[in-house]
């Protein structure tokens, strides 16, 4: 049996969002896991994500760190719970804060790897540091300060 994302346990109708909803059809997919005590989502740019020959476009980096943070923030909500993801009722975070330190120019035509750690849990925020790894070096990092979706944002 195939291991489900945290993103494939997201309400349908909160399931759009271009980084991470499985229902958007020109999105990236971002699919986020626990790995041990870290997070881990994979993600392979297309020449099209193209910032110069050979690298990839930052704001790509951004988004990726994005998403798997929203993502990050949701595993941790549920193991706070002691439940699995997908049990209901289900998490779903958004971005309150969003900082992106580039390291050094990510490379196109490899996966990246992105790991994520949750450095605090608090009511309803979680913030998570990121960190985005091309053929094992990091490239980039972020920290992600996760909002649990106020019900005013949910679709009637």
């Amino acid at each position: 049996m195939e291991k489900k994302a945290v993103q494939d346990c997201y309400p349908e109708e909160l399931s759009y969002c271009y980084g991470c909803g499985r229902l958007n059809t020109h999105g990236y997919h971002v699919k986020s896991y626990w790995d041990g005590d870290e997070t881990v989502a994979h993600f392979t740019p297309q020449p099209y994500h193209i910032a110069v020959p050979g690298y990839v476009y930052g704001g790509l980096i951004a988004s990726l760190i994005d998403c798997h943070g929203t993502g990050s923030a949701a595993l941790a909500a549920y193991k706070a719970e002691g439940r699995e993801p997908c049990t209901e009722p289900p998490f779903r975070f958004v971005t309150a804060s969003l900082q992106v330190d580039y390291l050094k120019p990510t490379p196109l035509g490899v996966e990246l790897e992105l790991r994520g750690e949750i450095l605090e849990l608090k009511g309803r925020k979680v913030i998570c540091q990121i960190r985005v790894l091309a053929n094992g070096e990091i490239t980039a990092r972020g920290k992600v300060v996760a909002v649990q979706m106020p019900e005013n944002m949910r679709p009637m």
